[in-house]
């Protein structure tokens, strides 16, 4: 397969399967049993396919455990909790565009994350899926949420066209910290008004606050931030063009 994933008799152990309620999802991640079937490629830090199953339910998921995470000058150790985080932020937004993900410290190599593997098209990533107009909303909604998280590390890989026919944005880890860090492909908004409901629901979060399992992952300076970087991006009203150009990831696939 394109994602370069092969068990030990040369063929792929992704399978395709229906869409899960997100519910129904987080209950598998947080409870299921985890067996790993191998290394993901091109990783830099440790990723695994896993199967978990509970009550009936067979899914994958991709696990990430801390102690498989590179040090970090600008982030400690924990990657795992910023990956959850993104999801709860998204799911406050009901934006739906990060797969369900949860940090259990009970999977083979100890504390981690599980997110819900989504089956994809992995020869589509954001420089092709940019081209195709009816997607628009969900890249714009992936690029605001990239802004309020301060994603370090948005690549173009990092946003798969699911079998499904929805976007998902993964590797979030990079993310929410106090200091602007914004790096991303995604600057093809730049200057454009925000969409109503992004703008909607930014405010309804605001109004809410952050959701707790995302409060309790980060510091108080990391929780204000995130506040003020969505306050920042209602009130300017449109997505943003750095004035010092464009800050982009390496690699940008």
């Amino acid at each position: 397969m394109a994602d370069g994933t092969e068990d030990a008799a040369g063929q792929s152990p992704i399978r395709d399967r229906p869409p899960i309620e997100t519910a129904r999802a987080l209950a598998l991640l947080s409870s299921g049993e985890v067996e790993l079937r191998g290394r993901m490629p091109y990783s830099s830090n440790a990723t695994f396919l896993v199967d978990v199953t509970h009550e009936g339910l067979d899914a994958q998921a991709i696990y990430k455990p801390v102690r498989g995470e590179r040090p970090l000058w600008d982030f400690p150790s924990g990657l795992a909790h910023r990956e959850a985080g993104a999801f709860w932020m998204d799911a406050a937004l009901r934006w739906d565009v990060v797969p369900p993900t949860v940090v259990r410290d009970d999977l083979p190599f100890d504390e981690g994350s599980l997110q819900l593997f989504m089956p994809a098209n992995f020869e589509e990533h954001y420089f092709t899926l940019v081209e195709q107009e009816r997607l628009k909303p969900e890249l714009e909604r992936i690029c605001a949420l990239d802004i309020v998280i301060n994603n370090t590390d948005r690549k173009s890989g990092h946003c798969l066209l699911g079998t499904d026919g929805t976007i998902w944005a993964i590797d979030n880890g990079l993310s929410f910290h106090s200091q602007f860090k914004l790096r991303t492909v995604i600057w093809d908004f730049a200057g454009e008004p925000l969409p109503g409901d992004v703008r909607r629901d930014l405010r309804s979060l605001l109004d809410a606050g952050l959701p707790e399992p995302l409060a309790a992952a980060l510091t108080a300076q990391e929780q204000d931030a995130t506040l003020a970087r969505t306050e920042a991006l209602l009130a300017a009203g449109r997505f943003p063009s750095d004035g010092h150009g464009h800050r982009w990831p390496w690699p940008l696939v």
